[in-house]
């Protein structure tokens, strides 16, 4: 965390943001210098899995009475560790969209009242864009970049030409690779979020034993499907029961190597495009799942025969956070680009209105 005192309060611009599009109730300050460095001066965020975990998914009712419940003292929280009170904030920025409704309108709502009582301008975030922005704060990274999210909610490929400027290259026609992990996980019995699960399962497997499909490969348009090798999954565990912890640690590496098999040729798809619109030399990937080590792996691989810098943020800020989205706000008010009280949350909104639709895009998978 910054020093407040060395941020001269009052000159350097600092942003309060808010997240509550899903099932992490998150505040955070960050400010913006006029060259455009950030820094975080605080970051709080609670998850609700442990409310959510009975119904292997989160469901979205309980996800907006916990945001209700605890955000007052997570925007308490976070503006006290960074030393500071609502009189020192530039602006206020939340979450609008895309996610669940419910939780957005609880974010939004708070960052308008925050705003009209201090005086304060609003800045509504796009989730997606939040996450596309993170490697500036973490880095100083400024766009073009190609922009691989890969999350419980979003699967996309896109072209970062600069803040406000996306251009959608690939997204998933059915389920995010998030959703994938957690149903995999799922239908072999092992703790939610499945992810994590699903990583260390595959730790002690063989990634040979089952032969699991590797969808859209060699496509020309950079799009992802998982739909069908969940159901591969399925299939083999039946041909296999009764499913010993092995069986169950094997078909975990034959599923991760077929997902990063496919998301490495889906985003070497991507970079080529992306490098006939722009000179791009970095790949930035973002979202819960870029935390799995063979697909980190297997991204550094493709990154060095690409000849482009692989950028991935901390965890931390890859996972639902308020840090990225109170950057993103601070990005557009530094480029005077304000939201109306009257802003309305949406569950959908996707980054690049222009990308020709495909089937299943825009879906939010476990977070719908």
């Amino acid at each position: 965390m910054a020093d407040t005192s060395e941020l001269q309060v009052g000159r350097t611009p600092i942003v309060l943001g808010i997240e509550t599009s899903c099932d992490e109730t998150a505040a955070a300050v960050v400010a913006r210098t006029a060259d455009g460095q950030g820094s975080i001066l605080s970051s709080v965020v609670r998850s609700q899995w442990e409310q959510h975990r009975p119904y292997g998914g989160v469901v979205p009712e309980i996800a907006a009475r916990a945001h209700v419940e605890c955000l007052d003292e997570i925007i308490a929280s976070a503006l006290s560790e960074a030393g500071i009170g609502f009189d020192d904030l530039s602006g206020v920025a939340a979450t609008a969209g895309p996610g669940l409704i419910g939780g957005l309108l609880v974010g939004l709502t708070a960052a308008k009242a925050i705003a009209l009582v201090h005086g304060l301008p609003l800045i509504a975030v796009n989730h997606l864009e939040a996450h596309a922005l993170t490697a500036g704060l973490t880095e100083g990274l400024k766009p073009p970049y190609v922009l691989l999210l890969v999350s419980g909610g979003h699967t996309q490929l896109l072209l970062i030409e600069d803040v406000g400027q996306y251009v959608r290259l690939g997204t998933t026609i059915d389920d995010a690779l998030g959703e994938a992990f957690d149903k995999t996980a799922k239908l072999l019995g092992l703790p939610q979020p499945g992810g994590p699960s699903v990583e260390k399962a595959a730790r002690g497997g063989r990634a040979d034993r089952f032969a699991l499909p590797r969808p859209m490969l060699g496509r020309p348009e950079p799009h992802f499907s998982f739909a069908g090798l969940k159901t591969a999954v399925r299939h083999a565990a039946q041909a296999a029961a009764p499913l010993d912890d092995q069986a169950i640690a094997d078909l975990c590496a034959s599923f991760e190597q077929a997902v990063v098999a496919t998301v490495v040729d889906r985003t070497r798809t991507a970079l080529r495009i992306a490098r006939a619109r722009a000179t791009v030399d970095v790949l930035v990937v973002a979202g819960g799942v870029a935390a799995n080590q063979r697909l980190r792996a297997g991204l550094s691989d493709l990154a060095s025969r690409e000849a482009v810098r692989l950028s991935i943020p901390p965890i931390a800020l890859c996972t639902d956070n308020a840090a990225m989205v109170a950057w993103a706000g601070a990005e557009h008010l530094a480029r005077h680009d304000t939201s109306a009280l009257d802003f309305a949350a949406r569950a959908r909104w996707p980054l690049d209105a222009d990308a020709t639709p495909v089937i299943g895009s825009g879906r939010l998978g476990t977070k719908a």
